[in-house]
């Protein structure tokens, strides 16, 4: 084809328009995919997960908070009606004569049941580290305190611990003790008593938990210190404490949050007496709800009793972080 100025034109060149590329086709998207079936799947070994914390701890946790500020009584099971009394629940429970009792109670029983099956529990840890005969069968056999039902423990010690009849009083009877101690039944005797029984609860889960974190212990650790002199002592404390650090955290929070709400031993053994000298906040929560059937007042003891629980924690905890950070330094 001419142009305009008589010269001859270049061909035509066909239009050819780029698109850009087209991304492959994977497998079809959403619940059908294989990644979509296997979010399914870890849904549904979750949903029933959830559903049970929700109904066995949500609801108990939320409604008990509930009741601490309504005047939840017996006429409430048959009118359903139960007043909205705001804090008097919680102004009752903390101005009776019994709260300041029951408080320094709790505070005496927790912190002796801790010390004693941490000391312990860690002695029988550090022991059981050494490979000896049978050290196996013993380790099993120390179990057997945790694995007893609580209200069987309780029966048991109360039979050994009786003034009359008891195994203890007897056997001191042959060593020449000629006054019979009343273990459960004397207000200076009672509490040292129970928490004496919650050690020997309390040991096996304590030995458990610490044996595991010492063997997590390094071997050859233990082998420079020696080079360096560190044996016995100093190399527990140079070496084994600093590493079981983390390991100790988590067994005191846990033993602080099970032995402050414990029922099941002090109500087997001396039902919060003699005269209130083993109540605890949780055995007076138990005594308002269902025995008095205060249950608004219970509920609100026992919301003493959590706040008491998330407070130390909280502390510890934010206390143990600022320990380690010093450290890092």
């Amino acid at each position: 084809m001419a142009d305009r100025a008589g010269g001859v034109a270049a061909p035509d060149r066909p239009l050819v328009s780029v698109a850009a590329p087209v991304p492959p086709r994977g497998p079809a998207g959403g619940w059908r995919s294989p990644r979509g079936r296997e979010r399914l799947l870890q849904l549904g070994f979750l949903v029933p997960a959830v559903a049970y914390l929700l109904l066995f701890f949500g609801y108990p946790v939320v409604q008990n908070a509930v009741m601490g500020f309504q005047e939840y009584t017996t006429r409430t099971f048959y009118t359903g009606e139960a007043p909205w009394v705001g804090f008097d629940n919680y102004a009752a429970v903390i101005s009776s004569n019994l709260f300041g009792t029951a408080l320094l109670n709790t505070a005496l029983f927790t912190a002796g049941s801790i010390a004693g099956q941490f000391v312990i529990g860690l002695a029988i840890a550090v022991f059981f580290q050494r490979r000896f005969p049978l050290s196996g069968t013993l380790r099993s056999l120390l179990l057997l305190p945790w694995l007893i039902p609580l209200i069987v423990s309780g029966a048991v010690w109360r039979w050994i611990l009786d003034q009359d009849n008891g195994a203890l009083n007897q056997f001191l009877g042959v060593l020449g003790v000629a006054d019979r101690p009343g273990w459960l039944t004397s207000t200076s005797l009672a509490l040292v008593a129970v928490i004496a029984v919650n050690i020997w609860i309390g040991i096996p889960f304590n030995t458990t938990i610490l044996y595991g974190g010492l063997q997590d212990v390094p071997r050859e650790l233990y082998e420079a210190a020696a080079l360096d002199g560190a044996t016995g002592w100093r190399a527990f404390r140079h070496v084994t404490w600093p590493l079981l650090r983390p390991v100790v955290n988590v067994v005191l929070v846990l033993g602080v949050v099970y032995t402050i709400k414990v029922l099941d031993i002090i109500l087997g053994l001396t039902d919060g007496g003699p005269a209130n000298a083993t109540q605890t906040i949780a055995t007076q929560a138990y005594h308002l709800s269902f025995q008095e059937f205060r249950f608004g007042e219970g509920a609100a003891m026992g919301n003493v009793l959590i706040v008491i629980s998330l407070v130390f924690a909280l502390l510890y905890l934010r206390a143990n972080r600022r320990a380690l950070a010093g450290e890092g330094r």
